[in-house]
């Protein structure tokens, strides 16, 4: 029998576009089911004109600082440049000038084009390069920024205030969901508390989602979700979770803004979550958005169902009444809907003796030892 990853039975919604591969393999292999619903997607413009054409104005007219801000934005420069047979020229330009990287991503970039950083920041974020470079004094100094994926007019105008010359260059941009329907089902399955966790990494990427849940009438829903916990809302660093921290959410940010250190305190969130789990006759109980694992094996289960385990995990083996059953239980009008869902529950999880009529009063989790009788 195939030991059982430690997100068996999850469902995490994975709404990036860029590297999005990487994420879904890692959860996948911990033993996740991975919805993946880009919100944005970038649209490349190495094959558009105007790089190229700014690319040759920044060869003709050398810049004095570059700031680098994403990796796979230096990379697609340099790639467009080389398209266009002006790699060399480009990269001999930018030795003479001071690069400056916004994180350790840019400056790896910048250190594989055989170059080298003259400054990187450690908040990795582009505000402590407009701060280190106001503290350095730019008046009459040639600035490019190389955009990441919006353009920023307010960092180029802040720059700009104090004397700088500044030209942003659009490597790529960020376009339209591929697939809008697919995003309006994740959303619809995040506010009916079907996925155990969301995963952003970027915050256009995350306003794209809150947009999204607004045209299509589930925006209140989706905040109440996340609000709640009743899904993990998690984000790759603190610049990803502002569109929901404006909202006064409280996304989970890992320590380091990395892939791996998401990964980890997702997958050490929702493995850790003793609200959602109890010891039972049969074995660990443990729900999941779209499913629960009884003693390591995953049972999938449809909205009625769940509800009603999710309610009686809860209540920890004490006797849950129907009409409070009824309560929670998705389109139900009266509690002979109860005794169906019950049924359906009890067939689904293969042990019938799991969940026990209380005469008169409700049902209850069997969580004394095996072999001691009711």
């Amino acid at each position: 029998m195939t030991r059982p990853g430690p997100l068996s039975g999850c469902t995490i919604a994975v709404t990036a576009h860029r590297r999005a591969d990487d994420l879904i393999a890692s959860f996948e292999r911990r033993g996740a089911k991975v919805l993946h619903a880009p919100t944005l997607q970038i649209v490349p413009a190495a094959d558009d004109q105007p790089l190229i054409e700014a690319t040759r104005r920044v060869i003709a007219n050398p810049p004095d600082d570059v700031v680098v801000t994403t990796a796979v934005g230096f990379r697609g420069w340099v790639e467009a440049a080389d398209t266009a047979g002006l790699a060399a020229d480009l990269l001999t330009t930018l030795e003479s000038s001071r690069l400056l990287a916004r994180g350790p991503k840019a400056r790896g970039a910048i250190r594989a084009a055989g170059l080298v950083e003259h400054w990187s920041a450690r908040s990795e974020t582009t505000a402590e390069v407009v701060d280190w470079l106001r503290d350095q004094g730019v008046a009459g100094r040639k600035i490019v920024v190389q955009l990441h994926g919006l353009s920023d007019p307010a960092l180029q105008d802040e720059l700009r205030a104090v004397g700088a010359s500044v030209r942003g260059l659009e490597v790529y941009r960020w376009g339209p969901a591929p697939d809008p329907a697919a995003v309006e089902r994740v959303i619809a399955q995040i506010c009916a508390g079907g996925v155990d966790a969301v995963v952003h990494t970027s915050a256009p990427g995350a306003q794209a989602l809150l947009d999204a849940a607004a045209l299509t009438g589930q925006y209140d829903a989706l905040v109440s979700a996340l609000r709640t916990g009743r899904v993990l809302n998690a984000c790759v660093g603190p610049i990803t979770a502002g569109p929901f921290a404006a909202l006064g959410l409280e996304p989970l940010v890992p320590d380091r803004f990395r892939l791996g250190a998401l990964i980890r305190i997702v997958t050490d969130r929702l493995t850790d979550d003793n609200a959602r789990s109890v010891e039972t006759a049969f074995g660990q109980l443990v729900i999941r958005g779209a499913a629960a694992v009884l003693d390591g094996v995953v049972l999938p289960l449809g909205p009625g169902p769940r509800a009603v385990l999710a309610a009686l995990v809860a209540a920890g083996g004490d006797v849950v009444s129907r009409p409070a059953l009824l309560a929670v239980l998705p389109g139900a009008e009266d509690v002979h809907a109860v005794e169906v869902t019950v049924n359906r529950l009890r067939t689904a999880v293969g042990r019938p003796e799991l969940v026990r009529t209380v005469v008169r009063r409700g049902y209850r989790l069997a969580v004394e030892s095996a072999g001691v009788p009711t």
